[in-house]
């Protein structure tokens, strides 16, 4: 008898597949997202939505007058030292419950069952704002590369409505990719995991080889700068309050790396390779990250001229100074171009994410809907960049509102990945670990990882410039208030009333009824609520 390998490898594959699809069944749902991804192309997304140079980029000048090169590289170290342990929480969670909802579901799956609509809810929303945060976040900044970098050696004039339009050009790409060409997905995938390792890395070694001279180490590693303000933090509060607002460029970098879990129904074999997605996005991040910032701080010329740049990017000044305004442009269109498909993979996580809060009601059910042509969430798609371009709207009359978009996204992202957290780490009974177990570590690092999310929050509503005015309000903590007020504030009045989150589909699933029948589930819902409105009757 030979022996067929194409076969046996393509039985495998199948019987991979036919198990990740009877595990998304007994969580209460049917495979209708297309399952193909590899554990790379699970991997890739992540990594491109983390996209070090983009963070970098995007907030370097943010970093230099934040605490200055000291504090951008020790820094670097030590947010990704403590994300791991975030990561790691993360990853446990995702092997044992692997769906496109992510944290919401995570944290319904591990609370008691009393409680579980309620933190399925708020956790829901804050991870809502953090994925729309991210992707205004990635694509604003994207935006206004492209309205610097039009600026070298050309008589173009950056304003606050232009780079609005090229945001809203560049959402606009976004969503026809996502929408119509989702089968091309996986190969755009490959190629930007290519852009943010070969490509980044030529561009940092590039960097380091041209520059003319390079600065010292104790200039990279220990020198301190603040450019908060006349008098800056430093004088008003403390040098350490300048470090650890100064941290947010970091933190904001190594962001997103959700998007495995929410891409766990398209990922083969998810309770393996989305965790394992995870790690590796944060580990290999970590890495890349640190070497593009200290290649860019080594090689800076001109300390005060770089913070102060005519263009307005430091990073684009750095260029300048090495390779001339041509070599510049050159290099700069290939951040860019590696921040378009951060950008295009966020709002495709983006999607998958609010597609899944549909489905389980908490959004309206008119997003809960895949066209079956292009086999795409296209209603999510649109929702999730609306509401990107919304979030970007502040720009056009506040100096600080990149930055408050990106401590938006990193508040409202690490609260939904610590709330499930610590939710596992209070009912630990509730926890059915999956194939990733940390064993006896799994509570201490889940303890690290909330007290860790817990000091970023409180760091990044914080002010950034002084004196604090309109124009340099730090908004954040009013977005996140905001958010908040209506996730709780919306739970008590009404949404308790109906909303059971996934354990409704779980439990009706048990009862019976066919979850893959519309008219069934809708008749059942309908029997549940009469119930439900039945004894709060009698109460």
């Amino acid at each position: 008898m030979d022996d067929n390998p194409m076969a046996e490898r393509q039985d495998s594959v199948a019987a991979i597949r036919e198990h990740d699809e009877d595990r998304l069944a007994e969580m209460g749902y049917k495979q209708e997202l297309t399952r193909n991804w590899s554990l790379l192309h699970n991997f890739g997304v992540s990594f491109s939505i983390i996209s070090v140079i983009t963070g970098i980029t995007t907030l370097f000048e943010y970093g230099l007058s934040t605490g200055g090169p000291g504090v951008m590289s020790v820094g670097w170290i030590v947010v990704c030292f403590f994300t791991m342990f975030v990561a790691l929480g993360m990853a446990e969670i995702v092997s044992a419950v692997p769906t496109s909802g992510g944290p919401y579901f995570w944290a319904a799956i591990l609370a008691p069952p009393g409680q579980a609509a309620f933190w399925s809810w708020i956790t829901g929303w804050f991870n809502l704002l953090g994925q729309v945060a991210v992707t205004t976040g990635i694509t604003f900044g994207c935006a206004g590369l492209i309205s610097t970098t039009a600026t070298v050696n050309s008589g173009y004039t950056p304003t606050a409505a232009r780079t609005i339009g090229i945001y809203a050009a560049l959402l606009s790409s976004h969503v026809l990719v996502n929408s119509f060409c989702v089968k091309f997905l996986r190969y755009l995938n490959d190629f930007s995991v290519l852009l943010h390792s070969v490509g980044v890395s030529c561009f940092a070694i590039a960097v380091l080889a041209k520059a003319p001279t390079h600065q010292p180490a104790k200039f990279v590693f220990a020198t301190f700068y603040d450019g908060t303000g006349d008098p800056g933090w430093s004088i008003r509060a403390s040098p350490a309050y300048v470090a650890v607002c100064g941290i947010l460029m970091a933190q904001y970098t190594i962001t997103g790396y959700d998007a495995s879990a929410h891409l766990s129904e398209e990922t083969n074999n998810a309770s393996w390779n989305a965790p394992l997605g995870v790690l590796m996005s944060v580990g290999v991040s970590a890495v890349f990250g640190f070497f593009l910032i200290i290649a860019l701080l080594f090689s800076i010329q001109d300390f005060a001229g770089t913070v102060g740049s005519t263009v307005g990017q430091p990073v684009t000044q750095i260029l300048i100074d090495i390779f001339g305004d041509k070599g510049a442009i050159a290099l700069m269109s290939l951040i860019i171009l590696c921040v378009w498909h951060a950008g295009l993979f966020s709002l495709t996580s983006n999607s998958r994410m609010m597609f899944a809060f549909a489905r389980d009601h908490g959004l309206p059910r008119f997003f809960d809907h895949v066209n079956t042509k292009f086999e795409a969430p296209i209603r999510t798609i649109c929702l999730a960049a609306f509401l990107a371009f919304l979030l970007a709207i502040p720009s056009l009359g506040s100096s600080v509102a990149f930055s408050a978009a990106t401590s938006i996204a990193t508040i409202g992202l690490y609260i939904s990945y610590g709330l499930p957290i610590l939710i596992g780490l209070i009912y630990p009974s509730n926890f059915a670990k999956g194939p990733f177990n940390l064993r006896a570590a799994s509570r201490p690092i889940a303890l690290i990882a909330v007290l860790y999310i817990t000091f970023i929050t409180i760091v990044f509503c914080l002010p950034e410039l002084n004196p604090v005015t309109s124009q340099t309000l730090n908004y954040t903590p009013v977005a996140v208030g905001i958010v908040a007020a209506w996730a709780f504030g919306s739970w008590f009045l009404w949404a308790r009333k109906w909303f059971t989150g996934p354990i409704r589909q779980i439990e009706e699933e048990r009862m019976g009824i066919p979850i893959a029948d519309p008219a069934k589930m809708v008749e059942a819902e309908e029997m549940m609520k009469d119930r439900k409105v039945g004894v709060n009757d009698v109460e």
